[in-house]
């Protein structure tokens, strides 16, 4: 079995001896220190930890954090050691997807190549080990503007996906992997409840037509009320939606989770595991941002030679990357960064610093603060892991984990 599978059934076994239900906590990988805090967290809660990497995030040309697949798994397993963090710990592929990636959607990728260069990047993960793949081909660049893809084609080519990964996986002689598939996005067509029956019924055909039943997403992701501007689990829908994807051996996976109002009701609802981003960069930004300010201070003592000016340079890099763009409501498009409200440019700037960590000039300015503040007996790196790993011990706690490992 599956080691996804595995802990799912585990846990629903711990369930029926003890009545409290779990739901599994994904971290999205943004950045070093997100990682090393998700490691740490996870040892400290006695907790499983997932990681859920978005193409561009990892993948084999870099991505924004600088790392591939096999250099991902090679220091999320050297930050696991750092720790002695022996528990369950998932790696997986989010929003692996056709124009998913951004690069493949500026430079208008064709069909062929945007599949081809999915393909690709599923089979260096394989190869690094990963342990889970969410299949996400629910964007399409040739869908004119306002239109949703079509489901069937979405279904076709989740099966085409999914047995080119299997194909590969098998010659190579490599472990079982599990697979998400779906979409919570409004653009990704499984928005409503009858779109997603009709995408259960042709990915349960096609995966039959290509010799693969036996193999089936553990997670199938739910439109269960949460996106980048809403903040509400729907309990409702996310009862209805488990209710349909139990039966079928699935959970449902909920996305932007972050700073969700209502986080306990997640596994009182059977949702199978929830993930959580761009939360995790605003807490480091914020973090980074009272480090200035200690900065300042010293520096007004005169015992700061030369500032970092970190806020300053982190916005211009994320000005300079236009990567925010695409987060700008409908009344904004057309407007530059510094032309928004104060309040949008804030949040803006804070959830987008994650594409710009690992670039030289935010690099540089994190050595020079983090090397202003050691001077004065401040451990700057202990104060930024110590507000992402707070930001993580509520998902922990709420998805009732604590302990989790020992009861394994």
């Amino acid at each position: 079995m599956a080691k996804t599978e595995n802990l799912l059934h585990k846990i629903d076994a711990l369930q029926a001896q003890s009545g409290i239900p779990r739901t599994i906590f994904a971290a999205c990988p943004n950045s070093p220190a997100v990682i090393r805090a998700s490691i740490r967290a996870a040892k400290r809660n006695n907790a499983p930890i997932y990681f859920a990497a978005t193409l561009n995030q990892v993948d084999c040309d870099g991505g924004y954090t600088g790392m591939t697949q096999e250099q991902f798994t090679r220091l999320v397993r050297f930050e696991a050691e750092r720790v002695n963090f022996t528990g369950p710990l998932i790696i997986a592929i989010d929003h692996g997807g056709p124009w998913l990636k951004d690069k493949q959607r500026t430079e208008k990728w064709s069909v062929e190549d945007a599949m081809n260069g999915v393909k690709k990047s599923f089979e260096a993960a394989v190869l690094a080990g990963y342990d889970l793949i969410h299949v996400d081909p629910t964007v399409d660049i040739n869908v004119p503007k306002g239109e949703i893809i079509d489901i069937h084609v979405v279904a076709a080519r989740t099966v085409e996906l999914i047995a080119h990964t299997e194909a590969f996986r098998k010659a190579h002689g490599l472990p079982e992997i599990s697979y998400e598939v779906g979409t919570e996005e409004v653009h990704g067509g499984l928005a409503d409840e009858t779109t997603f029956d009709t995408f259960i019924q042709d990915l349960k055909k096609g995966l039959a037509e290509v010799g693969l039943s036996n193999v089936w997403p553990c997670f199938i992701v739910g439109k269960v009320g949460t996106d980048l501007d809403t903040t509400l689990f729907d309990t409702e829908v996310a009862k209805r939606l488990t209710a349909k994807v139990r039966p079928l051996g699935s959970y449902i996976k909920g996305h932007y989770t972050d700073d969700v109002d209502n986080p306990q009701d997640y596994p009182l609802c059977g949702m199978g595991a929830a993930n959580v981003g761009p939360e995790f960069t605003i807490g480091e930004y914020r973090a980074l941002c009272e480090l200035e300010e200690m900065e300042k201070q010293q520096l007004a003592l005169g015992h700061v030679a030369v500032p970092s000016n970190m806020k300053a340079i982190l916005l211009e890099e994320v000005h300079e990357s236009h990567r925010w763009e695409k987060w700008l409501h409908t009344d904004e498009q057309g407007l530059d960064l510094r032309e928004l409200t104060p309040e949008r440019q804030d949040w803006i700037v804070a959830t987008c610093c994650r594409y710009i960590w690992q670039q030289p000039r935010p690099l540089a300015a994190r050595g020079i603060l983090y090397d202003n503040l050691k001077r004065v007996g401040v451990d700057p790196e202990e104060i930024v892991l110590g507000r992402i790993e707070r930001d993580m011990d509520k998902y922990f706690r709420a998805f009732n984990l604590i302990g989790l490992n020992d009861l394994l």
